[in-house]
């Protein structure tokens, strides 16, 4: 029988899309928070030990998946300097491909748009 993904199902799946990337990108991962309310995602290092916060959201389509509240953001980055952390954002929009009205379906076919990570600056604002 088939079934509607949850909200928190979309989440782990943007989770993975994201996390993938991160592995190839040669990130290493400190701490991983899979619960959809909870920021960052993924607390990760890089080779020279730079600390990133990593926010991994999950958009349907057709809304834009690369755009995000920039106020909640600015908090977010204030939060990160406290850290000395840099700021990664990955927008994953997932959408069914039968149309948008109709929601993603557990282990069928989705529609997949992702740009990859975005670094947002967190030392100018």
């Amino acid at each position: 029988m088939s079934r509607e993904l949850t909200k928190q199902e979309l989440h782990y799946l943007a989770m993975n899309i994201v996390g993938k990337d991160l592995e190839k990108r040669g990130f290493e991962f400190i701490a991983i928070e899979s619960n959809l309310r909870k920021q960052p995602q993924f607390v990760c290092i890089d080779k020279k030990n730079q600390r990133y916060f990593v926010i991994a959201k999950a958009i349907l389509l057709p809304n834009d998946p690369h755009t995000f509240d920039v106020i909640k953001m600015e908090t977010f980055k204030a939060h990160a300097r406290e850290h000395d952390a840099k700021v990664l954002y990955a927008g994953v929009g997932l959408g069914n491909p039968e149309g948008d009205h109709l929601p993603i379906i557990k282990d069928e076919e989705y529609l997949l748009e992702y740009a990859g990570i975005q670094f947002l600056d967190v030392e100018h604002n």
